[in-house]
Protein backbone atom coordinates (compact mmCIF):
# COMPACT_ATOMS: atom_id res chain seq x y z
CA UNK A 1 0.00 0.00 0.00
CA UNK A 2 1.06 3.51 -0.68
CA UNK A 3 0.48 6.90 -0.23
CA UNK A 4 0.77 9.77 -2.12
CA UNK A 5 0.45 13.52 -1.48
CA UNK A 6 -0.20 15.90 -3.91
CA UNK A 7 0.43 19.30 -2.42
CA UNK A 8 -0.72 21.01 -6.07
CA UNK A 9 -3.95 20.11 -4.78
CA UNK A 10 -4.31 21.28 -1.28
CA UNK A 11 -2.94 18.46 0.53
CA UNK A 12 -4.88 15.77 -1.31
CA UNK A 13 -3.71 12.43 -0.48
CA UNK A 14 -4.11 9.16 -1.95
CA UNK A 15 -3.86 5.58 -0.81
CA UNK A 16 -3.06 3.22 -3.30
CA UNK A 17 -3.23 5.69 -6.75
CA UNK A 18 -3.78 3.87 -10.03
CA UNK A 19 0.19 4.04 -10.63
CA UNK A 20 0.97 1.94 -8.65
CA UNK A 21 -0.57 -0.68 -10.22
CA UNK A 22 1.56 -0.61 -13.85
CA UNK A 23 -1.23 0.97 -15.13
CA UNK A 24 -1.81 4.29 -16.66
CA UNK A 25 -5.06 5.83 -17.73
CA UNK A 26 -4.00 5.94 -21.12
CA UNK A 27 -4.10 1.92 -21.29
CA UNK A 28 -7.80 2.56 -20.48
CA UNK A 29 -10.46 1.08 -22.82
CA UNK A 30 -13.06 4.14 -22.01
CA UNK A 31 -15.26 2.34 -25.15
CA UNK A 32 -15.67 -0.95 -23.49
CA UNK A 33 -17.07 -0.86 -20.61
CA UNK A 34 -18.57 -4.02 -18.34
CA UNK A 35 -21.02 -3.89 -15.81
CA UNK A 36 -19.90 -6.10 -12.93
CA UNK A 37 -21.98 -9.32 -13.26
CA UNK A 38 -20.14 -9.89 -16.98
CA UNK A 39 -18.31 -13.25 -17.28
CA UNK A 40 -15.55 -11.54 -19.43
CA UNK A 41 -13.98 -9.62 -16.35
CA UNK A 42 -11.28 -11.58 -14.80
CA UNK A 43 -10.06 -9.46 -11.82
CA UNK A 44 -10.68 -6.08 -10.23
CA UNK A 45 -7.43 -3.91 -10.70
CA UNK A 46 -8.51 -0.80 -8.94
CA UNK A 47 -11.69 -0.09 -7.08
CA UNK A 48 -11.01 4.04 -6.26
CA UNK A 49 -13.40 6.07 -3.50
CA UNK A 50 -13.40 9.82 -2.23
CA UNK A 51 -14.14 11.10 0.52
CA UNK A 52 -13.99 13.67 3.05
CA UNK A 53 -12.61 13.35 6.38
CA UNK A 54 -15.65 13.39 8.81
CA UNK A 55 -17.93 12.27 6.32
CA UNK A 56 -19.33 8.92 6.53
CA UNK A 57 -19.40 7.82 3.24
CA UNK A 58 -17.37 6.83 0.10
CA UNK A 59 -18.12 8.24 -2.88
CA UNK A 60 -17.45 5.78 -5.97
CA UNK A 61 -15.07 7.43 -8.35
CA UNK A 62 -14.01 4.58 -10.35
CA UNK A 63 -13.36 0.74 -10.83
CA UNK A 64 -11.23 -0.93 -13.62
CA UNK A 65 -10.61 -4.42 -14.39
CA UNK A 66 -8.80 -6.76 -16.52
CA UNK A 67 -10.93 -8.39 -18.84
CA UNK A 68 -10.42 -11.86 -19.49
CA UNK A 69 -8.52 -10.78 -22.71
CA UNK A 70 -5.76 -8.67 -20.88
CA UNK A 71 -7.87 -5.47 -21.77
CA UNK A 72 -8.00 -3.04 -18.86
CA UNK A 73 -11.67 -1.49 -18.76
CA UNK A 74 -14.04 0.35 -16.88
CA UNK A 75 -16.81 -1.22 -14.85
CA UNK A 76 -20.35 -0.06 -13.88
CA UNK A 77 -21.48 -0.79 -10.50
CA UNK A 78 -24.91 -0.62 -9.12
CA UNK A 79 -24.21 1.44 -6.17
CA UNK A 80 -22.25 4.94 -6.18
CA UNK A 81 -22.08 5.27 -2.08
CA UNK A 82 -20.97 3.09 0.44
CA UNK A 83 -20.84 3.75 3.96
CA UNK A 84 -17.17 4.08 5.52
CA UNK A 85 -18.18 1.56 8.34
CA UNK A 86 -19.88 -1.08 6.63
CA UNK A 87 -18.48 -0.65 2.67
CA UNK A 88 -17.51 -4.32 2.68
CA UNK A 89 -20.76 -5.39 3.59
CA UNK A 90 -22.57 -3.34 1.82
CA UNK A 91 -20.83 -4.24 -1.40
CA UNK A 92 -20.83 -8.10 -0.12
CA UNK A 93 -24.36 -7.79 0.10
CA UNK A 94 -24.48 -5.86 -3.81
CA UNK A 95 -22.71 -8.65 -5.14
CA UNK A 96 -24.93 -11.28 -3.69
CA UNK A 97 -27.91 -10.42 -4.72
CA UNK A 98 -26.41 -9.98 -8.35
CA UNK A 99 -24.53 -13.08 -8.25
CA UNK A 100 -20.93 -11.79 -8.64
CA UNK A 101 -18.19 -12.97 -6.62
CA UNK A 102 -16.70 -9.76 -5.08
CA UNK A 103 -13.86 -11.76 -3.25
CA UNK A 104 -12.80 -13.65 -5.84
CA UNK A 105 -13.08 -10.67 -8.32
CA UNK A 106 -9.95 -8.70 -5.61
CA UNK A 107 -12.87 -5.92 -4.18
CA UNK A 108 -11.49 -6.59 -1.03
CA UNK A 109 -8.04 -6.78 -1.89
CA UNK A 110 -6.37 -3.81 0.17
CA UNK A 111 -4.02 -3.02 -3.08
CA UNK A 112 -6.81 -2.49 -4.94
CA UNK A 113 -8.99 -0.22 -2.58
CA UNK A 114 -8.30 3.01 -3.13
CA UNK A 115 -9.31 6.36 -1.16
CA UNK A 116 -8.89 9.85 -1.98
CA UNK A 117 -9.57 12.25 0.94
Amino acid sequence: MSIRVYPEYNGLVSVNPLEETGISHDEISYDDRLYWTSKLIKRIVRFRVLTDPGFPMYDISYCYAERIDGKIIPVQLPFHQLTKKFWKTELYNYAKADGVNAKRLGFFDPLVFSTVY
